[in-house]
């Protein structure tokens, strides 16, 4: 497969990212805003009678009020499915009138189905495969997630947040990518993916469903946490094979990002994650060959024969552990920001320790 798109570092991170920074775009500002036609916040708000509503979140520096639930909500790409996912699993599909992620696969089942049957609005999207200013004014949001702080930038052609406040939509970046890619740090975990249930919970109205998903992806890490304990710590390598995301022959190794997290979790740690502060590692042949590689999770991303990179990469480096092994695993979404990372330990956990499960 020959994907050279050099995608933005925030598309995949989409499914990463990283510390809370400043937000990019235009959502920098640290006061508070209700954007127009929100509710008043709820702290000078009248009664809401038992519904719940109105609800205030603060994003990215800046607060936003719901009145009401969403019911046209808008999902911008970014190479994520983070989002999609995330609304998908508290059972939010319905309230979706144009989404733009795909990922062509998902380690939940029937999810990548589910994603591929969102209406997409009839958008053209842009040379980013996004959705640009005037075609997402024209769907006429009520809420409208992107990936990361530059999905409302106005130098990218995107719609800003003061653009979809004015036509009465609130918006809405995981805390974790306000920053974009710049705000790479390493300490990205799966909390972060519990924020975005928990936020989009709350939002929604249903705090309930969005604990008992996380409550759920608590207990199956912590099973596996145990089962693994104790055991030698193999030192493993993300890639994403065909994806240019440096000028190095090896450019797609997942550096820092929330897969470290799932990686220890898993009794692992990554073989790369000292090789730079940023979040994919850009290396040569030479360096790929001399690091210590005991198994390799091969990320899937509109992949058609994601096994076969396995046996292509363990052919260039038969001296790796992993090559002589042949241990490795393919994982898609759950390496990522999203719903379903505590998939992404189990299953690495059990390629790495069989003996445990």
């Amino acid at each position: 497969m020959k994907l050279r798109n050099r995608l933005p570092a925030a598309v995949l991170v989409a499914a990463s990212c990283l510390s809370t920074a400043a937000c990019g775009g235009d959502a920098t500002s640290s006061a508070a805003s209700t954007p127009p036609g929100a509710a008043a916040p709820a702290a000078s708000a009248p009664a809401n009678n038992g519904s719940g509503y109105p609800v205030t979140v603060e994003n990215c520096g800046k607060k936003y009020t719901f009145a009401k639930a969403p019911s046209r909500v808008v999902v911008m790409s970014g190479g994520s499915v983070a989002e999609v996912s995330s609304l998908l699993a508290l059972g939010l599909g319905d309230r979706i009138v144009a989404n733009a992620q795909k990922y062509g696969a998902s380690d939940e089942p029937g999810r990548a189905e589910a994603i591929a049957a969102l209406p997409t609005g009839g958008v053209k999207l842009n040379d980013a495969m996004d959705i640009p200013r005037e075609a997402i004014l024209g769907l006429r949001p009520d809420f409208v997630l992107s990936t990361y702080g530059g999905g409302f930038s106005a130098d990218s052609g995107f719609a800003t947040r003061d653009d979809l406040a004015g036509v009465g939509a609130n918006t809405y970046v995981p805390r974790a990518t306000c920053g974009g890619p710049g705000s790479v740090d390493g300490t990205q975990s799966i909390e972060d993916s519990y924020a975005v249930l928990r936020d989009l919970g709350r939002i929604f109205g249903v705090s309930d469903r969005a604990e008992q998903l996380v409550a759920a992806s608590k207990k199956q890490i912590a099973d596996v946490e145990a089962k693994v304990a104790g055991t030698p710590t193999p030192k493993v390598m993300l890639i994403i094979p065909g994806m240019t995301m440096g000028a190095a022959e090896f450019s797609s190794i997942g550096a820092n990002g929330i897969w470290n997290d799932i990686m220890a979790k898993a009794g692992a740690t990554n073989a790369f994650g000292g090789t730079t502060k940023e979040l994919f590692a850009d290396l040569s042949k030479e360096q790929v060959a001399a690091a210590q590689v005991d198994a390799v999770i091969i990320v899937d991303f509109m992949n058609p024969d994601p096994v076969g990179e396995a046996a292509k990469l363990f052919q260039r480096f038969p001296q790796w552990e992993a090559a002589k092994n042949n241990r490795f695993v393919v994982l898609s979404d759950s390496v990522y920001l999203g719903p379903n990372n505590a998939t992404g330990v189990d299953r690495l956990a059990r390629a790495l320790h069989p003996e445990r499960f």
